[in-house]
């Protein structure tokens, strides 16, 4: 991997050390010009005449994202984002009152909000499995939860606030074992981890353009198994998910296209095509390799630190670094980071009730490393960290 070349081909690292990515990484020149070039089209020709005239490019963003994941081009939604594709899948199943959903202590707020709904709408029971040691979910723990009432496991691979890997290929066998719906939100994985929907056996995975993927903002995708699409209808149609056949009838999309709209975000989805097809031409494992040496290469400097507590937990681990430093704030450090032109986040416990609650997290700062990063970069970051406060 040329990082340096990389590198070159990010403007955003020219001016700044950029350690965001799992909120939103930077995008390549190539990706920036791809949604320029489209957006400079409408405006002197139009957007209608001018999506006519992408076809081939909009198109290939199908193809592009089918191979990124392991999918059929047909099994592809392009929709707004990561959580109106997670919501297009989760709102599109059927349950009844004592039906059971099991998910992850890890599991993000916006998903959780989801689950806590269906519950109060329907009277179903929402289930988080246990950890095992090492803090990921317990695969024996969730096979021994299994009964005949549940009808969804719902997971999210890598969660916001840590750098842990859920084992989404051994939660996978459990699902299919059992028949039972399989939902894998992917939106930190795709993009610093290798992706492959038959080998996980999910039935429905969702994902973001904007974090690992390197792709604009306001674009992500869903991913139907073929299956699926008879069990399954959207929560909401329009005239492009459905064909009105009749005044008194319509007829679904027979693709992953019945979970999208009509009005559509030209400019991104040609840019999120460019950034799967980047991604793939790169290497997902090599990607991985990188990211993943980074990430830890970044713990290790951390635990120097007098008073600096690394967060992270899993046996396997990624891209994402959450730390505390004694003494102050986490959004107080963040906010230090950012003077000095060093990027990062923080993750506050309403984002993940069910699991940084029961750590006594309040919040973490969240340092989120991509290949193009550098250990000059981290060294700049750790160097720029305040004094822990020692208290006697």
């Amino acid at each position: 991997m040329d990082v340096e070349a990389l590198r070159a081909d990010t403007p955003g690292c020219a001016d700044r050390v950029h350690l965001n990515n799992a909120g939103a990484a930077l995008m390549s020149r190539q990706t920036l010009e791809a949604v320029t070039s489209h957006l400079e089209l409408e405006a002197e020709i139009g957007g209608y005449e001018a999506a006519a005239e992408a076809t081939d490019k909009i198109e290939h963003t199908y193809d592009a994202l089918s191979r990124l994941v392991g999918a059929e081009r047909d099994e592809i939604a392009v929709v707004e984002n990561a959580t109106r594709a997670w919501d297009m899948a989760f709102y599109s199943l059927p349950f009844q009152e004592g039906d059971r959903i099991l998910t992850a202590r890890a599991e993000y707020a916006s998903n959780a909000i989801a689950f806590l709904q269906t519950a109060r709408r329907y009277g179903v029971s929402v289930e988080t499995v246990p950890d095992d040691e090492s803090g990921q979910l317990s695969v024996s723990a969730l096979r021994d939860m299994i009964d005949e009432r549940v009808k969804l496991i719902a997971v999210t691979h890598v969660p916001t606030q840590g750098g842990l890997v859920n084992p989404a290929v051994d939660i996978g066998r459990v699902a299919r074992d059992f028949g039972i719906t399989y939902l894998l939100d992917a939106c930190q994985s795709v993009g610093q981890i290798p992706i492959d929907v038959a080998e996980i056996g999910c039935d429905l995975l969702t994902a973001t353009g904007r974090k690992y993927l390197r792709g604009p903002r306001g674009t992500g995708f869903l991913y139907c198994a073929r299956p699926m699409f008879e069990r399954i209808e959207p929560p909401f149609l329009d005239l492009h998910a459905a064909t009105w056949t009749s005044p008194h009838s319509y007829q679904v999309r027979a693709d992953a296209r019945r979970f999208e709209n009509w009005e559509t975000y030209y400019a991104g989805k040609i840019g999120l095509g460019v950034a799967a097809s980047a991604a793939v031409d790169l290497g997902l494992d090599a990607i991985e390799v990188r990211v993943t040496d980074l990430a830890e290469s970044l713990r290790q400097r951390l635990r120097t630190r007098p008073g600096v507590l690394v967060h992270d937990q899993g046996q396997r681990r990624c891209g994402i670094v959450t730390f505390t430093v004694d003494g102050h704030d986490p959004r107080r450090v963040a906010d230090l980071l950012h003077a000095q032109k060093i990027n990062v986040s923080v993750s506050i416990a309403d984002y993940a009730r069910w699991d940084l609650q029961p750590r006594g997290l309040d919040a973490v700062v969240r340092a989120s490393v991509h290949y193009y990063n550098t250990d000059d970069e981290l060294d700049r970051m750790c160097d720029a960290l305040p004094s822990a406060v020692v208290h006697r």
